[in-house]
């Protein structure tokens, strides 16, 4: 008999409502779903982007907004595992890459960044050998454990790595240049809707703006020296100067939200 999907209910509930997006960024299967096992990283990692309700009567957080997270493995098996985070929240994982979170402790999540931890720590584990993770990864805490339990269920029923059956060696493909990691367009405006016709939109406003004060200058040099008032040539030239520092702010702002916009956690 062949097995069923996991059941989520709130996809069955037409009252619940969510943003759902989508975004490719090259990391392995495994540190993609670490990743999303990982809720102590959030105020570190994403400083700034990503912001969590923080609970009430808990301990003080740092500079940061972190503070410690108890996470506990209930039960692990060959179909996953459930845990329970202190006790105002629950996760399922279900293998090989459902992972479902009871919780509504995100509250605002923007367009965030890629990072480049995540390949450095693919290749620190492929240089110790998947079954051998925990010698590239040091995690001590409680909020670590989710992570130690996905490796634990990758280790003792999938042996320790992806069966890609001849597919795929193992080796990783050269780290790319900083902006072609952190790429936007490709790796999710170009498969969403609404960024793309914003995208659209905003270069063709561009380009009407380059237009409008190119067209503004010929006026004023087309025009005869005594048909037009001084005052009428410098409010079109003045024209001409704004339409084309918008057209280069608006540049900038579609380079920044739909191409590459680097991220320096010093800086925030």
């Amino acid at each position: 008999m062949e097995r069923k999907p996991p059941y989520i209910s709130e996809i069955d509930d037409p009252s619940y409502t969510k943003l759902m997006g989508n975004r490719e960024i090259p990391y392995g299967y495994e540190v993609l779903i670490e990743n999303l096992m990982d809720p102590a990283h959030v105020p570190y990692a994403h400083y700034g982007i990503m912001q969590m309700q923080q609970p009430k009567n808990r301990v003080k957080a740092d500079r940061e907004g972190g503070r410690p997270l108890e996470l506990i493995i209930e039960r692990l098996d060959i179909n996953g595992f459930e845990a329970d985070q202190d006790e105002r929240s629950r996760s399922k994982f279900f293998p090989p890459c459902v992972f479902y979170a009871y919780t509504d402790s995100m509250v605002d999540q923007t367009n965030g960044s890629a990072s480049s931890a995540g390949t450095k720590k693919e290749r620190k584990i492929i240089d110790a050998g998947p079954t051998n993770w925990q010698k590239a990864c040091f995690v001590p805490t409680k909020s670590d454990a989710l992570v130690v339990g996905f490796r634990k269920w990758l280790n003792r029923y999938a042996g320790g790595q992806v069966d890609w059956r001849g597919k795929y060696s193992g080796a990783l493909p050269p780290t790319p240049p900083r902006e072609q990691l952190m790429d936007r367009y490709r790796s999710h405006v170009v498969n969403c809707r609404s960024c793309s016709v914003a995208y659209k939109g905003l270069n063709v406003l561009e380009v009407v703006l380059q237009v409008a004060s190119v067209a503004s200058i010929g006026i004023v040099a087309a025009v005869k020296q005594g048909a037009m008032s001084a005052a009428a040539r410098t409010t079109i030239v003045l024209l001409a100067v704004l339409f084309y520092a918008s057209s280069r702010w608006l540049a900038h702002f579609i380079y920044k939200n739909f191409h590459y916009h680097d991220y320096s956690h010093a800086l925030r």
